[in-house]
């Protein structure tokens, strides 16, 4: 696609919307518990500031259905961004209108604005384009840097772009664009992808596509169980998808005829209930009790997951290898993570609870690229052209 680049352009005198991604947690009193999205812009920002642009940051927080909700308001946003960007930011207590244009008016090369929750206007996700058309009248460029709400197609992130003559991807959106192509477009070979996470049904036309494309795939966490059972394998009390046991041996006959190297777990963390403390033992897969639940992947098949990931190049990593939330049964993610850590190979991990975990284990400096989407990721990996960046797409 032909999308320019923030660096592509020139911002000086100009007025440059950027959308951001500022959907950050609040505690019961409106304080920020993560701001790690708020930072993850400043460079784009900082940027814009440097090359002389007045900049308005458009954002969404929560789901406030197009209307006004206080506890949803990017006010402690604005507060924190001043505090780390070191200088004032205007907050804009309206979304769009004429108090918002006539307070944006004034704002003078350098200077920094952030208005107030995109989503309290009714039009934003219908992807209105009356509303797009009045974002746009704030600005003569517009750089689009939330790649997490990128696969929604939005007045703010869609709309807009029909009515701004330059669009551009933000630093963010670019290694997010530029990392995906590396690893899927052009990979350096053996490609291995991890997939866990809790079912199937949210991963199959992701593994679908994946299969046309990788030299591994590595399957754990709750949706290996459904993969055991079309092999006919018992697996007991585990997570189990009985509707898609027909799908699992699709994508395991896929794969053998692609030459794919597909692997299952071999052993398993097994407990009586779903609890951190419940007693555990580890099980071989053809041995599951019919009373135990599995909740993590054995240390056979670590060691096994451990040889692949070390044989490959690049490695693509989403969802968990088990119930990491819960200490006792994090094992088997952690060493996959540590693991891809010192492969060497080029690693990009996507979704909330890959991120969580490499975090966890204090190996985010040791990864190439952390995607900030989840949806937006799994979207990618499923082969979908993503609204927002189709946008930019002139």
């Amino acid at each position: 696609m032909a999308i320019k680049y923030l660096k592509d352009l020139t911002l000086k005198g100009k007025r440059v919307m950027i959308r951001a991604d500022f959907n950050v947690p609040y505690d019961g009193d409106m304080n920020i518990t993560d701001d790690t999205r708020i930072r993850e812009t400043i460079p784009t920002i900082q940027y814009c500031v440097e090359h002389q642009a007045a900049i308005i940051v458009v954002s969404h927080l929560g789901r406030p259905k197009g209307k006004y909700v206080p506890e949803m308001s990017l006010k402690p946003v604005s507060k924190r961004l001043s505090e780390l960007m070191k200088r004032e930011i205007l907050f804009i207590e309206e979304e769009v209108g004429d108090a918002a244009a006539a307070a944006l008016k004034s704002l003078k090369p350098g200077e920094v604005a952030l208005m107030e929750n995109i989503r309290f206007c009714a039009g934003e996700e219908k992807n209105d384009p009356e509303l797009g058309k009045a974002l746009a009248s704030l600005a003569d460029v517009f750089v689009n840097d939330a790649f997490a709400a990128a696969h929604r197609g939005h007045s703010s992130n869609d709309a807009i772009t029909h009515y701004v003559k330059e669009c551009a991807a933000g630093f963010l959106l670019e290694n997010e664009i530029e990392y995906f192509k590396k690893a899927m477009d052009k990979p350096k070979r053996p490609l291995c992808a991890v997939i866990g996470g809790a079912k199937v049904s949210t991963k199959i036309d992701a593994m679908k596509n994946i299969l046309t494309k990788v030299d591994y795939l590595l399957i754990g966490g709750g949706m290996a169980f459904t993969f055991l059972k079309a092999k006919g394998l018992p697996v007991g009390k585990s997570l189990l998808e009985e509707d898609l046991l027909d799908t699992a041996r699709e994508i395991m006959a896929e794969a053998e005829l692609k030459k794919v190297k597909l692997l299952l777990p071999v052993d398993t963390v097994a407990a009586q209930e779903f609890e951190n403390d419940s007693p555990s033992s580890v099980v071989p897969v053809d041995e599951h009790p019919e009373s135990m639940i599995g909740l993590d992947i054995g240390p056979e098949t670590i060691k096994i997951f451990t040889q692949a990931i070390t044989e490959c190049k690049t490695v693509i990593w989403n969802g968990p290898l088990g119930a990491f939330e819960m200490p006792n049964f994090a094992r088997g993610t952690l060493e996959v993570g540590r693991a891809i850590a010192a492969s060497g190979a080029m690693s990009i991990i996507g979704g909330g609870d890959s991120v969580a975990a490499v975090n966890q284990a204090g190996l985010a400096d040791k990864m190439s690229y952390i995607s900030t989407g989840g949806g937006a990721f799994l979207e990618l990996l499923e082969g979908k052209k993503l609204p927002a960046i189709v946008a930019l797409d002139k």
